[in-house]
């Protein structure tokens, strides 16, 4: 398994970046500005996208593991890499998600604590409605996590 940073083309990992947010346009406002990363392992099974927020705050704005590869850790090792990447240049690894019962369990078993809520973040800034385990998602869930 092999973690490698993406310096250019990064829309050619389209598929897998929209698994996490399935906007295109809401990944271009985040895609160039940030720092994107793959996991390989024969093969991409990965990736993730992070951005500097300012004040210590580095946010993990997109991670997605291949479907056919879920459940087989590597999204926890791009976490692990994060946390071990870029401790001491910042304060807070953050990540914002949707109130789901697939996702928030991940970060909490990654270390990550509810922080705080953005009221209708995914109905308000999104052109249709977002579902994940039969749930419309409403309220963007912040997560953070010490560095």
């Amino acid at each position: 398994m092999e973690i490698r940073k993406v310096e250019t083309d990064k829309k050619r990992y389209l598929d897998l970046l929209l698994l996490a947010d399935e906007q295109e346009d809401m990944i271009d406002r985040y895609l160039e500005r940030g720092t994107m990363y793959v996991l390989m392992d024969d093969g991409v099974k990965a990736e993730c996208v992070v951005t500097d927020e300012g004040n210590g705050i580095l946010e993990l704005k997109n991670i997605a593991v291949e479907p056919a590869s879920q459940g087989k850790g590597y999204g926890k090792a791009i976490v692990d890499f994060l946390v071990r990447t870029y401790t001491g240049q910042y304060a807070v690894l953050q990540v914002g998600t949707g109130d789901s019962p697939s996702t928030i369990p991940f970060y909490e078993a990654c270390g990550f604590r509810r922080h705080h809520l953005v009221k209708n973040f995914f109905t308000d800034h999104y052109d249709h409605p977002i579902y994940e385990c039969g749930v419309q998602l409403a309220d963007m869930v912040y997560l953070q996590r010490k560095l």
